[in-house]
């Protein structure tokens, strides 16, 4: 396989992948809010947590392959 054509599969996977990630949290918290019948909203903490865990997940992945 081509060195350019990997690298753009894997960047383009990423970012669908991403997205729909993405758009499933967003359903989550729409469907949390709409439960309590509030609006949707992240506290600070909530912010933080939420921070915390795409840096894990992200720590995670780069380590995939190193081995």
């Amino acid at each position: 396989m081509n060195e350019k054509n990997w690298k753009a599969s894997t960047i383009a996977i990423g970012t669908v992948i991403g997205a729909a990630v993405g758009a499933l949290s967003a359903f989550i918290l729409i469907k949390r809010a709409e439960a309590d019948q509030t609006k949707p909203k992240l506290t600070a903490g909530e912010g933080v947590q939420v921070g915390l865990g795409v840096l894990g997940v992200l720590r995670l992945i780069s380590g995939v392959g190193s081995d």
